[in-house]
C-alpha cells in the first residue's frame, strides 16, 4: 500500500525548500507566494536497516525498499475556502492524501517575507485550520440538507445520519478540527463519503533556524501550546540543514555532517517514523534470491490481508504463511537451517502480522 503525505503551509514558511530537501523532485523555491502552482510529488525511499541485514544474508539480485510520496501543495492564504488565491486547487489536492504535514515557520529572517507581516506560528496554524474547517462545514451542510429531505419521509437512518453530522458541525463551528471529535466507527462511517479535510491525521513541522534545532525557540513553544488539545506531534526540522544534507551523495558524508550538528538522524528520517506511527503502519519483508523487498501494511492486519498487498490472488487463495523473525535469520543464516532449528512458524488466516516479519505465502487460485 502506498503512503502519500501532503506538505501544506502558508506561503514562505519553507515548505517547498523542505520538500526539495526531502525528495528527488525539485519544486521551484522563491521568495514570493504561489511559486508551487501544481502539486509536486517526490518519491522517497524509507530507510530501514533490516533491509541491509537481509541483503547480507540472502544476497538477492535486487533490494526494493518501501516508499513514501510527499506532495508539495500550493501555498494557502486566508479565504481559500471561498476560492481566494489558489484555494480551490489546494483543497482539492489535500483531499487526496493520507496525512497532512503542516509546515509552520518558526524562524526569524528579515530577508524572507511573511505573508502576514510577522512570524506568528499560532496565527499561521489558525489560518489553515479555519479554511479547512470552513470547507468541511460546507460539505457537512450539503449532506445534512440531503438527509433532511429523506428524513421527512420518516427514514430512520437519515435521522441518525443527521444527528452525527450535527455533532461534527457543532464542533467545527466551535473552531475544533473533525479529528478532535470523539466518534465511534459507525459515526465515522457516516462521514466517509465526505473525505473531510480536518479529519486527516496531521504532523506539525516547526521549521527552525539552524542554531535552534536542539533547543527550539519561543515560536516552537507557542505552537506546542496551541495544539495541546489535538494530541498531535510537533517535529523540529531545519529546512536549511536538510537542504545541505540533500546535496551530499555519500552516506558517510551525511553522517559526518549530522555529527557536526550533534544530530543522530536527518529530519527526513524523523518525519518518516512519525508518519508511520501516525497512520499505524508497519513493515514486513519478503526475501529470496531474486529480491528482498519491504511491504507497508496497517498494524493489526492478518496474514491474508498482508499477502493481498503483493497480489490480490495471494489473499483470495491464501493457504498459510511461513514466518521468520529477523534475529533468527541472523543466528541461523539460511532458511534450511532455520527450518531445521524449528524457528520457521507456519501461520494460518488469523495470524496478525508483526513489524519486521519475514514472510513467504502459500496460496492456491
Amino acid at each position: 500500500m502506498g503512503l502519500q503525505c501532503g506538505i501544506v503551509g502558508l506561503p514562505n514558511v519553507g515548505k517547498s525548500t523542505l520538500f526539495n530537501a526531502l525528495s528527488s523532485a525539485k519544486a521551484e523555491a522563491a521568495n514570493f507566494p504561489f511559486c508551487t502552482i501544481e502539486p509536486n510529488v517526490g518519491v522517497v525511499t524509507v530507510p530501514d536497516e533490516r533491509l541491509n541485514t537481509l541483503e547480507d544474508l540472502v544476497s538477492p539480485q535486487k533490494v526494493i525498499p518501501t516508499v513514501i510520496e510527499f506532495v508539495d501543495i500550493a501555498g494557502l492564504v486566508k479565504g481559500a475556502s471561498k476560492g481566494e488565491g489558489l484555494g480551490n486547487k489546494f483543497l482539492a489536492n489535500i483531499r487526496e492524501v493520507d496525512a497532512i504535514i503542516h509546515v509552520i515557520r518558526c524562524f526569524n529572517d528579515d530577508n524572507v517575507v511573511h505573508v502576514a507581516g510577522s512570524v506568528d506560528p499560532v496565527f499561521d496554524k489558525d489560518v489553515i485550520d479555519t479554511e479547512l474547517q470552513l470547507k468541511d462545514l460546507e460539505s457537512i451542510g450539503k449532506k445534512i440538507e440531503r438527509n433532511q429531505k429523506i428524513a421527512k419521509s420518516g427514514d430512520a437512518n437519515a435521522k441518525k445520519q443527521i444527528a452525527v453530522l450535527e455533532k461534527f458541525k457543532s464542533s467545527l463551528e466551535g473552531g475544533a478540527n473533525a479529528r478532535a471529535v470523539e466518534a465511534s466507527e459507525d459515526e465515522l462511517e457516516v462521514l466517509k463519503d465526505l473525505s473531510l479535510l480536518t479529519i486527516k491525521p496531521v504532523i506539525y513541522v516547526a521549521n527552525v533556524e539552524e542554531d535552534a534545532i536542539h533547543s527550539g525557540n519561543e515560536h516552537v513553544e507557542a505552537l506546542k501550546e496551541a495544539i495541546q488539545e489535538e494530541e498531535a506531534e510537533v517535529i523540529m526540522i531545519s529546512a536549511s540543514i536538510e537542504s545541505q544534507i540533500a546535496e551530499l551523495e555519500e552516506e558517510d558524508e551525511k553522517e559526518m555532517f549530522l555529527e557536526e550538528y550533534g544530530l543522530t538522524e536527518s529530519g527526513l528520517n524523523k518525519l518518516i517514523r512519525a508518519s508511520y506511527s501516525l497512520l499505524d503502519l508497519i513493515t514486513y519483508f519478503t526475501a529470496g534470491p531474486t529480491e528482498v523487498r519491504a511491504w507497508t501494511i496497517k498494524k493489526g492486519w492478518k496474514a491474508p490481508q498482508a499477502a493481498g498487498v503483493i497480489h490480490t490472488d495471494f489473499e483470495k487463495g491464501f493457504i498459510k504463511a511461513e514466518v521468520i523473525k529477523i534475529p533468527d535469520y541472523q543466528e541461523y543464516k539460511t532458511e534450511v537451517a532455520i527450518k531445521e532449528a524449528g524457528k520457521m512458524a507456519v501461520e494460518g488466516k488469523d495470524y496478525i502480522v508483526k513489524d519486521g516479519d519475514v514472510m513467504h505465502f502459500r496460496f492456491n487460485v
